[in-house]
């Protein structure tokens, strides 16, 4: 087998949301002593970034989406010690605090956010769900965030976010953090009343939108 078949079975694995295989062919790359970081670059992130495609032209849905990020997650999570091992650092495309904030348990949106910026080449610390709004500041200050994601299912805990980027004010560290603000109840016109720096609809939406923010 070439190594460009090899490739383009791994970024089929992706595409197909086939998690065995996803996860065979990463512990294949390492039996082989393949090129850990060409197969990521060549391989599982062009596959990643095809599902993004194929859900902004509508042929993928929810379903596909969570599946082919789960297969993502669980490849990289494979080939992340061997990384260490070599002492190959993937070049972070920046580091990002996400929660949902106090209040509000809804977290399966939140968690298809995270693996999909995850799967980009983002350090995500994702704080979970009902995170009190000075844990995402902590966080932000220990890890040295580059963004922090606030999420909200509800209205009645989406001012959450506006509370959060007046506590940001408070301490005089409004700026030091770009945030970004989404959930369903929330839309743009909630974000530039509240000062947040950027607004996602959904989760391949903020890929672009947190590469923006970082890149500012």
């Amino acid at each position: 087998m070439s190594n460009e078949e090899f490739l383009n079975m791994v970024r089929k694995a992706i595409v197909e949301g086939n998690k065995d295989e996803a996860e065979q062919l990463a512990q294949q790359t390492i039996a082989e002593k393949m090129d850990l970081k060409e197969v990521i670059d060549k391989g599982y992130i062009p596959g990643i970034q095809k599902v993004g495609q194929l859900w902004e032209e509508g042929e993928y849905f929810l379903p596909e989406l969570i599946m082919s990020a789960e297969c993502m997650k669980a490849a990289m999570e494979i080939m992340q010690p061997e990384l260490e091992k070599a002492q190959i650092a993937m070049r972070s495309a920046g580091t990002i605090v996400i929660g949902t904030v106090e209040g509000d348990i809804h977290d399966i949106g939140k968690n298809l956010v995270a693996s999909i910026l995850s799967a980009n080449g983002f350090d995500v610390v994702d704080l979970g769900a009902d995170v009190k709004l000075e844990k995402f500041i902590a966080k932000a200050e220990e890890v040295n965030a580059d963004l922090i994601c606030l999420s909200a299912l509800l209205t009645t805990t989406m001012t959450g976010q506006k509370k959060f980027i007046e506590r940001l004010k408070e301490k005089g560290i409004y700026g030091r953090f770009k945030v970004m603000v989404g959930g369903a109840p929330v839309n743009q016109k909630w974000a530039d009343d509240i000062d947040a720096d950027g607004y996602s609809e959904n989760a391949l939406t903020a890929v672009g939108a947190a590469k923006k923010l970082v890149e500012k």
